[in-house]
This record gives structure tokens, C-alpha cells and sequence, in this order.
């Protein structure tokens, strides 16, 4: 029994790590005021970036920052769209996921000469983890770099958001961007640079998808960006409480798999961690007020 249910935490945390990552991205972004439903897309890229990156570099710590600059390059773009050109926040999300679905597919074609998957390239290595290695079904899973990377940066983006004065302003900015320009704060200088944040979270999340399956499929996010800006919502905003979030997604994905082969209805099954996402959002939702300005281009000529 104790087996078992160390099997189940260690697949939960797994299954967690990416949306962990991406949802923590998404509360900086929209933290400074900024929609970000690129979460999606991002991911997408990054997947594809680290995987060119072990392919062609054959090192998987270089792949991991080609992945991270990925994020953070279509990250910018988004941030261009909306922050400089005031355009919509939701269509540019929207849009740079379908820009990346056909993209990723493109170089996927061309690179490889394929349209469903890349050749199996190398995963990062494992970390030694001293006493942790030990424990049963999670030893192995704390080897994995991006897994104590993502429990670190829990307690870490809440430190940044809620303690230092780059948080202060991001969070001033998404409440009141007038308040904030009228103190003297670029609002755009800070509103990209939560972006830019998403972005390289976010990227880390992608990275972890590619490493994970040494390899990249088309499509192979597989909703994961949409979940984890609901986990983002549910955790009204906080990285610690998106995280849980996330975390409470992961455990019902892994009993999903779990269930497999146990006579449960097969359709029911795919349709569960979709359903307890709607579940959490019609239960949270009405309590997580979200900031201010979210989603308001800001003009200073009309402040």
C-alpha cells in the first residue's frame, strides 16, 4: 500500500512540474497587467527548441537555455504585440499559439523530415542527491534537475512578486499603471519585463516536456498552457497557490493513468482532468479577484 501511494506522489509531482512552471510564468505576466494565454505556445516552442538544440549541440544543459531563450523570445513578441502596439492581449495569445502549432510542425518537416516526431535525442542528466536518492519511487524523481529547480522557485517567485521592489511595482502596475507611471515607473519596462519572466518560466516548463520524452511531438503540450492558466486563476494569482493549483491537476492526470485498465469508461477517463478543471474554476473562480488593469492596454496620453 505504502508502495503504491508513493508510486502515485511520485507520478503526481512529475506530471505537476510543467504546469507548475508555466502557471507560476503566467501569474508575473499577468501580475504587471498582462493576459498571457500564450502559456500554450511558449511551451510549444521551447519543446522544439531544446530538442534542436540536444540535436545539433549534443548537450543537454545548452539545449536547456536554447529552450528557456525560446520562451523568452516568443515571450517578446507577445509583449511587442501588447505592450508597445496596445494590441489585444487575448487575440495575440490566441494567435501566437496557432502561430506556433503550424510553426513547430514546419520546422519539425524540415528539420527532421517528419511531421509527428523528432529522433530521440538526450534528456538531462541526473543530479546526485545525496540522502534523497534513497527514498522509494520519489528518489529517483528528485535526481531529475527541473524537479528541486521547480520546488525552489515556488518559495522564490513569491519572494520576488511579494518582497522585493521589482514585485512591488509589478503588482502596483496591474493594480493601478496611472499610480504607477505618476511615481516615475516605466510602466511598459515593467510590464515586459513579467512577460520576459513568463516567457523563461514557461520555457523551463517546454524543456521539461522535451527532456522528459527525449524527444519532441507535434502537438505534444497537449492542452497543458490552457490548465495551467486555470491553475494560475484558481490560485488567484499567487505562484504558491498556482502551484497547488497545479499540483491538485497533477494528482487527478496521474489517476487517470492509474485507472487505465481498470474497466472505468475510457472516455470518462480522458475527459477527467478537464472536468476537475472546470470543477476548480466554478468553485474559485468567484473568490479570485484578479488585477485591476489585467487585460487594459495602458496609453499614457490618456492618463
Amino acid at each position: 500500500m505504502l508502495d503504491a501511494l508513493l508510486l502515485f506522489a511520485a507520478a503526481t509531482l512529475r506530471i505537476t512540474v510543467p504546469y507548475a512552471l508555466a502557471a507560476m510564468g503566467g501569474s508575473f505576466s499577468e501580475r504587471g497587467g498582462v493576459v498571457c494565454l500564450a502559456l500554450e505556445g511558449i511551451m510549444l516552442n521551447s519543446a522544439l527548441a531544446y530538442v534542436l538544440g540536444a540535436w545539433f549541440l549534443h548537450d543537454p544543459w545548452l539545449a536547456l537555455l536554447c529552450a528557456v531563450l525560446a520562451g523568452v523570445a516568443t515571450a517578446a513578441l507577445h509583449a511587442l504585440i501588447t505592450v508597445t502596439f496596445r494590441a489585444d492581449q487575448i487575440t495575440s495569445g490566441i494567435g501566437l499559439n496557432l502561430l506556433a502549432a503550424g510553426l513547430t510542425r514546419f520546422v519539425l518537416v524540415t528539420v527532421f523530415h517528419s511531421s509527428s516526431n523528432s529522433p530521440r535525442v538526450a534528456g538531462l542528466p541526473d543530479l546526485a542527491v545525496g540522502p534523497l536518492a534513497s527514498l522509494p519511487a520519489l528518489g529517483p524523481l528528485f535526481a531529475t534537475p527541473l524537479v528541486p529547480l521547480t520546488l525552489a522557485l515556488v518559495p522564490l517567485s513569491v519572494w520576488v512578486q511579494h518582497r522585493t521592489p521589482f514585485g512591488l511595482r509589478l503588482r502596483a502596475t496591474g493594480e493601478q499603471p496611472a499610480a504607477s507611471a505618476a511615481l516615475g515607473l516605466s510602466v511598459a519596462g515593467v510590464r515586459v519585463s513579467g512577460v520576459l519572466l513568463c516567457g523563461a518560466l514557461t520555457g523551463l516548463a517546454g524543456a521539461w516536456l522535451a527532456s522528459e520524452q527525449h524527444s519532441f511531438t507535434d502537438g505534444m503540450t497537449s492542452g497543458r498552457g490552457y490548465i495551467a492558466i486555470a491553475a494560475m486563476i484558481v490560485g488567484k494569482w499567487h505562484p504558491a497557490g498556482s502551484a497547488a493549483a497545479c499540483l491538485l491537476f497533477g494528482a487527478t492526470e496521474a489517476a487517470q493513468i492509474a485507472l487505465q485498465g481498470s474497466g472505468f469508461p475510457s472516455a470518462l477517463l480522458q475527459a477527467l482532468p478537464y472536468a476537475v478543471t472546470m470543477l476548480a474554476l466554478a468553485g474559485f473562480i468567484g473568490h479570485a479577484r484578479p488585477p485591476k488593469a489585467l487585460g487594459r492596454p495602458y496609453d499614457p496620453e490618456e492618463a
